[in-house]
C-alpha cells in the first residue's frame, strides 16, 4: 500500500492543472492521481481513483465548485483545499467553501505576490500533507449575532480601565474554529486580538463576515488604534500584529518585518508582544492548525504570568499549533473548541 498521499486535481484550466501536477509532483510523497477539468470528471475520478485530498478551483464549467463542495461533504466527505483566486470575490467565495467544510485554500500563483514558486510549492505541499490527516467535519452553523449568549455586565473594566486582553492564534481549520469560538462571545467582552494564517487580500473580507456574525465588533487591525473592550482586531494579512502599551493605553502595532515560522502574521510575534507588554493580564489560546507557530510565544506568555489554553485534539482539524504548544509546557489547560469560549472568559474575568 502506498504511503503517499493521492491527490486529485481539479480545475477548469489546463494551464492551472499542468502547473499544480508539476508542483506537487516535485514531492516523493505527494501523487497526482488524476487531474478533471470540472465537476462532473471529478465525481467519476473520484469514484474510480479514491484520492486522499482534492485540490478544488471555485469557478467552473457546468456545476458551480461550491455546489460540488457542498454535494461532495454530504455525499462523500473528504480533504479538500480550495485553490482560490486573490481577488476579494475569491476570498468571500473560499470563506464560504471554508464554512462548507473545506480543509484549507492556498491563492493561485501569481508573479506579484512576491513568492517565489519554490516557496508556493512548498506551501502547496504541506497543506496537502495536512489536509490527509485533517479532521473532516462542519462546524455548526453560526447565522446571526442573535444566536450570541445574552448581554452580561462588563466583564473586563474595573473603572473604566481595560482589565485583561485574549489573544488568539490559529491557521488550518482556524477560520470556522474562530468563528465558533466568537459565537460564545458577547458584546462586552475584553479587547481580543486574533493572528489568522491567511493572505492579505483575504483577511479583511473574514473580518467583515465575522462582524456580521459577532455580538462585539470585528475588524481589520489598521495599527495605531487603540485597543478596547467589545472590539476584536484580525491581523491583516501583509503585517505581523502587536500590542503595545502607551501612557494612553494599549494600541495596536503593525510590523512588515520577515516572516516568522514561515508567516506573517505570526501567531508568535503577537504572543510574544503580549508576554512583554501585557504579561498576567493576558489571557491567551492557540486553535487548530498546522506547524508550530504559536507555541514558544505561548509559553513566554504563560512563563510571565498569564493564563493560556490550547484546543483538544479531538475538536481540530489539524492538531498541530496546539500540540506542539501542549508538548513545550505552554497550555495550562487543553479544552474543546465547544468549552473554548466559557473558559477563556472565565479567566478574564478573574
Amino acid at each position: 500500500m502506498s504511503l503517499k498521499t493521492r491527490v486529485l486535481v481539479v480545475d477548469d484550466s489546463a494551464l492551472m492543472r499542468g502547473l499544480l501536477t508539476e508542483l506537487i509532483a516535485g514531492f516523493p510523497d505527494l501523487e497526482v492521481v488524476g487531474a478533471a477539468p470540472d465537476a462532473q470528471a471529478a465525481r467519476e475520478m473520484i469514484k474510480a481513483l479514491n484520492p486522499d485530498v482534492l485540490t478544488l478551483d471555485v469557478q467552473m464549467p457546468g456545476m458551480d465548485g461550491l455546489v460540488f463542495l457542498e454535494r461532495l461533504m454530504r455525499l462523500r466527505p473528504m480533504p479538500v483545499v480550495m485553490v482560490s483566486a486573490y481577488t476579494e470575490a475569491g476570498s468571500d467565495t473560499t470563506l464560504r467553501a471554508l464554512e462548507l467544510g473545506a480543509v484549507d485554500f492556498i491563492g493561485k500563483p501569481r508573479a506579484d505576490t512576491g513568492q517565489s514558486m519554490e516557496d508556493y510549492a512548498e506551501e502547496l505541499a504541506d497543506k496537502l500533507r495536512a489536509a490527509k490527516g485533517a479532521r473532516v467535519r462542519t462546524l455548526p452553523p453560526v447565522t446571526a449575532p442573535a444566536a450570541m449568549p445574552v448581554r452580561s455586565s462588563p466583564i473586563v473594566r474595573l473603572g473604566g480601565a481595560i482589565n485583561k486582553i485574549i489573544f488568539v492564534g490559529a491557521s488550518t481549520g482556524g477560520t470556522e474554529a474562530i468563528k465558533h469560538f466568537l459565537s460564545g462571545v458577547p458584546e462586552d467582552c475584553p479587547p481580543i486580538l486574533i493572528v489568522q494564517h491567511m493572505p492579505e487580500s483575504f483577511t479583511a473580507s473574514f473580518a467583515k463576515r465575522l462582524d456580521t456574525l459577532s455580538a462585539p465588533r470585528v475588524l481589520e487591525a489598521a495599527g495605531n488604534e487603540r485597543v478596547e473592550p467589545g472590539t476584536v482586531y484580525i491581523a491583516p494579512g501583509h503585517s505581523h500584529l502587536k500590542i503595545r502599551k502607551t501612557s494612553a493605553g494599549y494600541i495596536t502595532e503593525l510590523s512588515t518585518a520577515p516572516p516568522v515560522n514561515r508567516h506573517r502574521p505570526s501567531v508568535d510575534v503577537l504572543f510574544d508582544s503580549a508576554a512583554e507588554v501585557v504579561g498576567r493580564q493576558a489571557v491567551a489560546t492557540i486553535l487548530t492548525g498546522m506547524g508550530k507557530d504559536g507555541a514558544q510565544g505561548l509559553l513566554r506568555l504563560r512563563q510571565a504570568g498569564a493564563r493560556t489554553f490550547g484546543q483538544d485534539e479531538g475538536s481540530c482539524v489539524v492538531y498541530g499549533m496546539p500540540r506542539e504548544a501542549f508538548l513545550v509546557g505552554a497550555v495550562e489547560e487543553q479544552c474543546s473548541l465547544a468549552e473554548m469560549a466559557r473558559k477563556v472568559l472565565a479567566a478574564a474575568a478573574r
